[in-house]
């Protein structure tokens, strides 16, 4: 396998890799290439693994289309590949959802298309072999087909997949760590993470916002086993569109649900300046490294947030009382 000349580079950025909205009104024919290929890269500063990726990052890229697209797919696969690879994208009509059409040996390339005919947020993964030692490796992504009228206009949007890896090592190992398929077996991940290792969106990967922005996360799940409990510590999403619906938003919601090959997408205003932690509010995967942070520039409103002065003669009367 290829080793990654920039090991801190597996994560993919949670902007720079989050595509535009497309505002267009009408469908096009669309092409895109992924390449399958092996990186070796590191968990943590002395801890590496050999990840499978689309494109060199875990997640893969996210896709933007819009309904009614043709979209021609090719997947190349890497010639130093050990496997054969393919591509299952849930928002594609067809048998495999396109993987019977796109495995691939190594050093080969298959071609497939495909016309979007359901807008949404959709995930997509390798489904070559055994589909769940693929994804749990770091094959997967999320491709958004935006509806006819589009999203919503927000400030800045951001791309949030939650991954599990499964090695042989335990939590903390150093040096190589080789992947145990028992562990994945028994759904017993050693790190669970945003966007391909632990901290991933903390070490250099931070969300920046400001004060007034309007903030649309699109947060997908990876898995291979666990459900995500997604929260922002300190904010409430105005509106969920859960397992990637376009035409559905719930509203006032703190957590959401999101299962193991799905999708959600959230957005919310940032009033009040500071950190925002990202969460599986599931909190033991924090110490496995699921958790991220918003960073909010700007002036505060103390009318919003801010301490008040305590009445410690009133304090003082209540301690008095036990």
């Amino acid at each position: 396998m290829r080793p990654n000349s920039n090991a801190s580079r597996i994560s993919a950025d949670p902007l720079t890799t989050c595509l535009p909205p497309l505002r267009r009104n009408t469908p096009k024919t669309v092409e895109t290439n992924l390449d399958a290929t092996g990186v070796i890269a590191d968990i943590a500063p002395v801890t590496s693994y050999l990840f499978w990726t689309f494109n060199n990052t875990v997640p893969g890229p996210f896709l933007r289309i819009r309904v009614g697209d043709t979209v021609k797919l090719s997947l190349h696969n890497d010639k130093t590949s050990s496997h054969d690879h393919s591509i299952d994208l849930h928002a594609v009509t067809g048998p495999g959802g396109g993987a019977v059409l796109t495995e691939v040996k190594p050093g080969e390339t298959r071609t497939m298309q495909f016309k979007a005919l359901n807008p949404g947020l959709f995930i997509y993964h390798c489904a070559a072999g055994n589909a769940p030692t693929h994804i749990a490796n770091g094959m997967y992504g999320l491709i958004l087909v935006e509806p006819e009228q589009g999203l919503a206009p927000v400030d800045k949007e951001f791309y949030i997949m939650q991954g599990e890896l499964y090695t042989k090592g335990t939590l903390g190992s150093k040096g190589f760590q080789d992947f145990d398929a028992m562990k994945m077996i028994a759904e017993q991940p050693e790190y669970i993470f945003f966007n391909g290792r632990p901290w991933a969106l903390v070490e250099g990967g931070q969300l920046h916002a400001s004060v007034g922005d309007r903030i649309r996360l699109f947060v997908g799940n990876g898995g291979v086993s666990k459900l995500s409990s997604f929260h922002v510590i300190g904010e409430t999403f105005d509106k969920v569109y859960p397992e990637g619906s376009t035409n559905h938003a719930i509203e006032h919601v703190h957590t959401t649900l999101i299962p193991a090959g799905g999708a959600s997408f959230t957005e919310f205003n940032v009033e009040v300046p500071g950190d925002y932690v990202l969460v599986d509010h599931a909190l033991t995967r924090v110490d496995r490294g699921a958790w991220g942070i918003l960073n909010v520039a700007g002036k505060a409103d103390s009318t919003i947030y801010s301490s008040a002065p305590t009445n410690s003669k009133a304090w003082q009367k209540r301690k008095n009382k036990f």
